[in-house]
């Protein structure tokens, strides 16, 4: 019975069933390219060792991400030293220590100068092999590999080669980039989790060509020969173009076929796959690029003082040499011996007072390398282990682990210890970073009436506002639920309301609305079923907004079940006859989410026989989709939505319609011409065909789910802005729900006020709709600059005493004119007066272009913190870029200087060790310069008053260890260990 299941799935075709295909494929379905400049790879799947024999040559699997390797460590960690002026200075110092010239033994003079570079490149050494051992591990993974007749033997990664077929089972990493050729599944799809590469949790779904799909044994690989061309390895993780040559015929391949590296199998017991980019040629190593080398303030300045030193050190010189000179020409006169005691009468020519001005040039260089003790030659390397130290204090800092994840604060990078107490301005990420980026399904509204009891976090921080304390039970409705609440709390699930739970719906009079309502929740998503060893489902959603909305259904009596290609399984609870009734409904189409459409839709038929399309949105779109009967609670919902707004929750519109069979099948002819069709305005098509059935809508209601602000959130942005740190929040959520969620986080506060920039006002809106894109543009960077200047008029003037504080909010639409180059300044000459900052709406791009804009016009520091791959623009663009380690994969964290496991670690980041670091290595640089050039200073003295002769005044082994050793050791405790306050009374007095 089994297999005859299997044979009929695999019968069936999923162009027919147009599942889980993306709506937009992009332009990499020009397969006309192929065997052209960029597109000639060729590979021979199966045969290897063929690819060698016809003269191509690609790279094995091994990768490398260390800095240096056995033959170009000592050139390069040498070239890297000598870069740094000071350790410049000193070799030829110590070169010239090997002439005649020299006031100290060569010994003495170079062996410093080693023992720095040692150490330096010792330490360079240390952190390029911890680097090598990762790599060692990465490269040493084991994958099954084919190796004839069907064999699939274990080899390690490193060994793998272009041709090969592979093997990957459930929860294992893609070895290389590959072209998948069956799954488990019947129609060869599988799962694939893209954190690594892209930051995003929700899973992709791949799918084979319909022409591989039977290879689903081991041992059918034993004559599978085919040829794969496709384009040259290139850094573009979203597209791909190649086709596939099979029995004579050719296939195209898409994105749809192509498995990367460093993506994880998901949800799908194993597939087989064929290598076509290996090592550096995969598509993830094409997009590894060094970060951007970040030096400290301190450090620049550093420099700059060492430059005036070395300058110091010129002139001493000179003038010792000038005035060695003259004494020198006037040693012999009149027959007379000036200065017996240096012969000049039988004297070199470094004393000859016949040539006294060569032999004052020769004093030039001798007093050159005599005074290099103005210049502290172990400046550098104590520093880099003061810097050392420091970062595994704060890696240790047990005030900053977080024990519910299991994450410490780490510090990736030692250079940027002392800016952490510098830091002037804060750019931070709203989602994820500020909120737990955790949903939970809080309220809904159905049929015009409000559902839902909970209190928000928004709404507690509104009361407080407004100065009385809000209950967490609260009346709505005239309903109030008074029971302690015994049940155990399920994630993503934090909705009370009596009227509807434990199958009282039944009761309500728009019941059957209801029941539509959680059926469309439990069936319009892409979320998978996992059924456990305890038979307990659980969620993979693309995002934290889908889970909750599925949690919601199936704590309501509403289960998803199970889903294949082809059906979406329900278990429905009636709570009339106490019974689970499972309905199962036909999957015959989805319409993706996008972020131009921001609404998604499928369409499917009942066990009744009826087609439903159901559609869930943004309601700037749903609302207008609505047909004319369909609109009956339309005004109430509104209502409804501006509320939950209000209290900081993120909404969706619901709504449906029936499709009849005759408009359905027109509907799908028009969207399978549109999908197969190669024009160049194939995603036009596409999306006009999804448009013109996504219309006629009835509405249902609508969701509202809140993410939660993190633990401390308000008490750290209080404690950060009473130190004076500017905090701009930069946001893809809308105006109202950031602003709400900015009075909450204690950015916005009582009796701020507020500069609003935005562009959706009644004339702009009504220009959108009937102008053109010129004359929309320039009203709109118009009316920008118009807002900027309003709101530069409102601030007083810095000669003016004002208590007054300021706040700016401008929209994404509004930035996209201010950062424009004419009006970029006045805008941040704007923001820069404002206490604080919330920019809605921003795009990942915007986040950078801010980022550098602050940066780069005020020349203070910046510090920028997120928690996802949208924000790395923006961490690498701050001069500190503060990674959070949640729930969006490890882009930020991997891109940060910085990682901590919450916001609100910030504050002791920033005012307890930031304090520490800043004063330590300014009091550690200021000790060493000013030892060395008291010390320097006496040498110059002594050389005054034995007539800048040359001579040394202390031992050259002395000078070589007061220098290296003698006060390096104390200082450097001085930089690790030194507290002028402690870290109660660096966060309690600001």
């Amino acid at each position: 019975m089994a297999r005859r299941r299997i044979k009929r799935l695999e019968k069936l075709k999923l162009s027919a069933l147009l599942t889980f295909f993306r709506c937009h494929r992009g332009p990499s379905d020009d397969h006309s390219r192929i065997g052209t400049v960029g597109f000639s790879r060729v590979v021979y799947v199966n045969e290897p060792e063929r690819l060698k024999e016809e003269g191509f040559s690609y790279p094995l699997n091994e990768v490398s991400t260390t800095k240096y390797n056995l033959g170009t460590f000592l050139p390069k960690s040498l070239f890297e030293q000598f870069r740094r002026v000071a350790n410049f200075y000193f070799l030829v110092s110590g070169i010239l220590a090997l002439t005649p010239l020299a006031p100290y033994t060569a010994v003495s003079a170079l062996a410093p100068l080693c023992v720095v570079i040692v150490a330096t490149m010792a330490k360079e050494g240390v952190e390029d092999w911890r680097r090598k051992q990762q790599d060692h591990e990465l490269n040493n993974r084991i994958v099954k590999v084919h190796r004839g007749n069907g064999n699939f033997e274990e080899t390690k990664w490193k060994n793998i080669k272009v041709g090969d077929v592979i093997k990957v089972e459930k929860d294992n990493f893609f070895p290389a980039d590959m072209i998948l050729l069956s799954s488990n599944y019947p129609d060869g799809i599988c799962y694939v989790e893209t954190m690594n590469l892209d930051g995003e949790t929700n899973l992709k779904i791949k799918q084979a060509l319909e022409v591989t799909l039977d290879l689903k044994e081991d041992i059918k690989f034993r004559e599978v020969r085919q040829t794969i061309k496709c384009e040259d390895p290139n850094a573009n993780l979203y597209s791909f173009v190649g086709s596939m040559e099979w029995k004579g015929q050719q296939y195209p391949l898409s994105p749809h076929q192509l498995l990367l590296r460093d993506s994880k199998l998901r949800n799908t017991d194993y597939i087989y796959g064929a290598v076509i980019f290996t090592g550096h040629d995969t598509k993830v190593m094409q997009n590894a690029t060094d970060p951007p080398s970040k030096r400290s303030t301190i450090e620049k300045k550093m420099d700059k003082i060492i430059y005036i030193l070395m300058s110091s050190l010129l002139m001493i010189a000179l003038l010792g040499s000038v005035f060695f000179g003259i004494w020198t020409k006037e040693d012999i006169r009149d027959g007379k011996l000036k200065r017996w005691y240096l012969r000049p009468d039988a004297s070199t020519i470094f004393y000859d007072p016949k040539r006294a001005a060569l032999a004052s040039f020769f004093h030039l260089l001798t007093a050159l390398m005599l005074y290099s003790y103005f210049i502290p030659i172990s400046l550098y390397i104590s520093i880099e282990m003061v810097k050392l130290l420091q970062a595994l204090f704060i890696n240790q800092d047990i005030e900053m682990y977080h024990e519910e994840s299991d994450k410490p604060t780490h510090a990736r990078t030692s250079n940027l210890n002392e800016e952490l107490g510098m830091v002037d301005t804060i750019l931070s990420d709203e989602t994820g970073t500020l909120t737990c980026n955790m949903m939970e399904f809080i309220k809904c509204s159905i049929a015009g009436t409000a559902y839902g009891q909970g209190v928000t976090e928004v709404e507690r921080a509104m009361a407080v506002r407004k100065g009385f304390r809000l209950d967490d039970d609260i009346e709505n409705g005239g309903h109030k639920d008074n029971k302690i609440d015994d049940s155990p709390h399920v994630n993503g699930f934090n909705f009370k309301d009596p009227r509807i739970m434990d199958g009282n719906w039944i009761h309500e009079p728009n019941r059957d609305m209801i029941r539509d309502f959680f059926r469309l929740l439990a069936i319009c998503h892409t979320c998978i079923a996992e059924k456990d060893e305890n038979g307990k489902i659980s969620y993979e959603a693309e995002s934290p907004d889908e889970a909750a909305f599925v949690i919601a259904a199936r704590e309501l009596g509403f289960e998803f079940y199970k889903r294949s290609l082809t059906t979406i399984i329900i278990r429905e609870w009636d709570p009339s006859q106490n019974v689970v009734e499972k309905r199962k409904y036909e999957l015959l189409n989805i319409l993706e989410f996008s972020s131009s459409r921001k609404r998604m839709s499928v369409i499917v038929k009942e066990p009744e026989g009826r087609i439903l399309l159901l559609s869930k949105g943004a309601d700037s779109v749903m609302f207008k989709r609505l047909a004319r009967n369909g609109r009956k609670f339309e005004e109430d919902t509104r209502r409804h939505i501006n509320e939950y707004s209000d209290s900081g929750l993120r909404t969706l519109v619901l709504a449906y319609r029936v499709l009849d069979d005759k408009e359905y099948k027109e509907f799908n002819e028009k969207l399978n011409a549109a999908k197969t069709s190669v024009s160049a305005d194939r995603d036009e098509k596409i999306e006009q065909a999804a448009d013109s059935i996504e219309t006629d809508l009835i509405l249902l209601g609508a969701t509202a789910v809140e993410d939660k602000l993190q633990k401390g959130v308000p008490e750290c942005i209080d404690k950060l802005a009473q130190a004076g740190i500017k905090i701009w929040v930069l946001t893809g959520d809308k105006m109202e729900t950031a602003i709400n969620i900015g009075f909450a986080c204690s950015l916005l506060r009582q009796g701020m006020t507020q500069i609003i920039i935005t562009l959706e006002q009644p004339d702009i809106i009504a220009l959108e709709k009937n102008g053109d894109k010129l004359t929309i543009a320039k009203a709109s960077k118009q009316r920008v600059m118009d807002q900027i200047e309003v709101g530069i008029k409102q601030i007083p003037p810095s000669t003016h005493v004002s208590t007054e504080s300021f706040a700016l909010i401008i929209d994404g639409k509004s930035l996209t004119y201010a950062l424009e180059d004419d009006v970029k300044l006045k805008f941040l000459d704007l923001a820069i007066k404002c206490a604080s900052v919330i920019c809605c709406r921003s795009s990942p791009k915007q986040k950078a272009l801010v980022t550098r804009l602050v940066k780069q016009v005020t020349h203070k520091v910046t510090l920028a913190i997120g928690d996802g791959a949208n924000d790395v623009g923006m961490l690498q663009e701050a001069d500190i870029g503060v990674g959070i380690s949640g729930a969006e994969g490890m882009q930020a964290v991997m891109a940060s200087d910085v990682a901590v496991a919450q916001f609100r670690f910030l504050e002791r980041l920033l005012l307890v060790h930031g304090h520490w670091c800043y004063r330590r290595i300014s009091v550690m640089i200021c000790y060493f310069f000013y030892k060395n050039v008291t010390f320097g200073v006496t040498i110059f003295l002594y050389e005054a008053f034995a007539s800048f002769s040359g001579k040394p005044a202390y031992n050259d082994w002395f000078l070589s260890l007061y220098n290296v050793f003698f006060t390096s050791l104390p200082v450097i405790a001085l930089g690790v260990f030194d507290q002028d306050v402690s870290a109660r009374l660096c966060i309690q007095v600001i």
